[in-house]
């Protein structure tokens, strides 16, 4: 399957990405610009990465999401292509009204960069296959900005309609969010944004491989 990885201004995770892409699939994911305005008919798999999109100068992800580049991820998306957006990524998916809710500073009003552990709450869709229900996986958190939160009733639509796939478990919530929820996926089920960064956690020089599950079932490459 092919990938591509966004890179605009400011985010600082592409290289990491673009790594664990190539790792998973055997495949280099290609690269798209800020300024395009289409992607490849045979993309399978778009991912916005983490890091500070613009300096975070408005609101974190706020003017990325008005990039040319969104324009054409919707019309993917809408298509049925499988979006990932990661920390900043997420921050752009909801600024661009690709997912719902809204991300606020953390609790504490501090940057928080430390491992955390998430519950699989759904594991039927395309970015955990992979995984079963209920696992428990480590993955790694760094951010300002990812307390996530909605109102009460788009969140009981949400749960009804499996859309909350991740949540920190064992108390390891790192920033405040609503019912712990640390990954959404929009009603359609093929747009997923986190704030973990599961591409720093897919092999034994990262220490564990507990991340790498999203991108073999992104990917359609379900491996160990």
């Amino acid at each position: 399957m092919k990938s591509a990885v966004v890179q605009l201004p400011g985010l600082n995770r592409d290289r990491d990405m673009i790594a664990a892409l190539t790792k998973i699939s055997g495949k280099a994911p290609i690269t798209v610009w800020q300024t395009e305005t289409s992607i490849a008919d045979d993309v399978d798999l778009i991912v916005i990465p983490g890091g500070f999109s613009y300096g975070d100068y408005l609101r974190c992800g706020a003017i990325a999401a008005r990039m040319p580049v969104m324009q054409a991820i919707k019309e993917k998306a809408e298509k049925g292509v499988k979006v990932l957006g990661v920390c900043n990524g997420f921050q752009i998916l909801v600024e661009a009204g690709l997912l719902p809710g809204a991300l606020m500073m953390n609790a504490s009003l501090k940057f928080v960069c430390k491992e955390v552990k998430l519950e699989v709450v759904n594991a039927e869709t395309d970015f955990t296959r992979a995984y079963e229900q209920g696992q428990v996986i480590r993955c790694p958190v760094a951010h300002h900005e990812g307390n996530y939160f909605v109102d009460a009733e788009t969140l009981k639509s949400m749960n009804g309609n499996g859309q909350v796939i991740f949540r920190y478990a064992e108390g390891t919530n790192p920033n405040g969010a609503i019912e712990d929820i640390a990954g959404v996926v929009n009603a359609r089920g093929n747009v997923l944004g986190m704030m973990p960064h599961p591409e720093n956690l897919i092999e034994a020089a990262h220490g564990g491989s507990d991340g790498r599950g999203i991108f073999a079932s992104a990917l359609d490459v379900i491996a160990a």
